[in-house]
């Protein structure tokens, strides 16, 4: 009698050890990083733990899977072993049926159940007494992990296969979301694009950028720096690829300050110009951004592969990549684009794909070109006359002005919108 309840006790003892094995996978698996990142800069001990078995996840795994395992097949087999000592032939049967039963409850359903509904706090209750189970088996772990890899080969999964997952797990959080959540997406989505956009994507191109001639008379420039909405201006001397440096308005004003108004004539702005800032046209933004945080700089010169001067790039155009459009007092809805009666637009030749889908809510490509003019020039492989009229997207296109070779204005109805394949007409 007293074996058999000995034999009971036992198995029991296996069920638990299985529960807890379950639970504690389930636990470990889906308890949020950032929590156990957080805890451990606070120094908690098992936080750290929990950091650590989840960056050696293959260990991990293969140490609760073999303990698993092992307590079900010896739960198993005493259960067997008592139910034929009991019922003879049929305690086979019978033994199978009330195992996979208690397995299946008290072993995995409630085990995991808890688990998943108090992930970070069995993740922390459980890490040390699992660390200890891994460093126990970890032979076995190995032995397990090199019979995966002659099987199973190397893990493919690449650092994309990652990203993509990140960006799944956005839209399916944003799904029937309300606008202050999608912002939320959008600006989580802007943030993984910044290590696939480089910065001539959004760049102000030369053709718009304000810039100071150094050879102008001291006076012209104080009147064109102080009636420019910008913070920020290029100096160039004798043609604008020639930029020698960056005029900066609070630095124009502290010298005018401490100058003598009749010496104007012989102030020289070159001399309080900060240094130009030069950046390739195939960086990326996530890149700049870093790099104007530790230079700790605001406004960068693109350059192309020959160093011609291409456009500028400012801290708060990447910004914008994120956050949105950020206005002030001083800017226009958008520069370039004026609304019309009839509901199209005139816009300048040199205004961003980007801005203008951003604006208008267009889904304009942006890929081949930077501009809406190199758009149109892309799209009809030809160099359009005034008055000539292009379908692109389901939008119509109609070229207002050109000099020379360069479109300068184009108007666009925006009514019919699709995402096909762009016809010229």
């Amino acid at each position: 009698m007293f074996e058999h309840w000995a034999l009971l006790v036992s198995i029991l003892i296996l069920i638990l050890a299985s529960g807890f094995f379950s639970s504690s996978e389930t636990g470990l698996t889906a308890a949020s990083e950032a929590k156990m990142r957080q805890l451990a800069n606070n120094g908690n001990r098992n936080a750290l733990l929990v950091e650590k078995l989840k960056n050696d996840k293959d260990s991990l795994i293969s140490a609760i899977l073999i303990g698993n395992n092992a307590v079900n097949v010896l739960a198993s087999a005493l259960a067997t072993s008592a139910a034929i000592a009991l019922f003879k032939d049929s305690g086979v049967f019978i033994a199978t049926l009330v195992m996979t039963v208690l397995i299946t409850v008290f072993a995995e359903v409630l085990p995991k159940t808890y688990a998943i509904k108090n992930a970070n706090k069995f993740a922390l209750l459980v890490a040390s007494p699992i660390r200890l189970i891994v460093i126990i088996l970890t032979p076995l772990s190995i032995t397990m992990r090199w019979i995966s890899f002659i099987f199973l080969g190397k893990n493919t999964e690449t650092s994309e296969d990652r990203e993509e997952e990140l960006r799944g797990m956005i839209e399916l959080h944003s799904d029937n979301a309300d606008s202050e959540q999608r912002e939320k997406k959008a600006m989580l989505s802007s943030v993984l694009d910044l290590s696939e956009l480089t910065v001539d994507e959004i760049m102000t191109h030369r053709g718009s950028v304000s810039m100071v001639n150094v050879e102008d008379k001291p006076k012209d420039i104080v009147s064109f720096v102080l009636n420019s909405p910008h913070t920020r201006l290029p100096i160039y001397s004798g043609k604008p690829e020639n930029i020698i440096g960056v005029l900066h308005v609070k630095d124009l004003l502290r010298s005018l300050q401490n100058s003598k108004l009749e010496t104007l004539e012989n102030f020289d702005v070159a001399k309080i110009a900060s240094p130009t800032y030069f950046i390739p046209e195939t960086t990326l933004l996530a890149n700049q951004l870093q790099a104007f945080r530790t230079r700790r700089e605001h406004f960068a010169i693109v350059v192309d592969e020959y160093g011609d001067f291409r456009g500028i790039v400012t801290l708060e155009d990447i910004i914008e990549e994120i956050v949105g459009d950020i206005d002030d007092e001083h800017d226009e809805e958008l520069a370039g684009c004026t609304p019309q009666a009839d509901g199209s637009y005139v816009v300048d030749g040199n205004v961003t794909i980007r801005d203008l889908n951003r604006i208008l809510d267009l889904t304009l490509p942006d890929d081949d070109a930077s501009t809406v003019a190199g758009l149109l020039l892309h799209e009809t492989r030809t160099i359009p006359l005034p008055g000539q009229e292009f379908k692109i997207n389901g939008m119509r296109f109609r070229v207002v002005h050109r000099e020379n070779n360069k479109i300068t204005s184009l108007r666009i109805w925006t009514k019919q919108k699709n995402t096909s394949r762009k016809k010229p007409i």
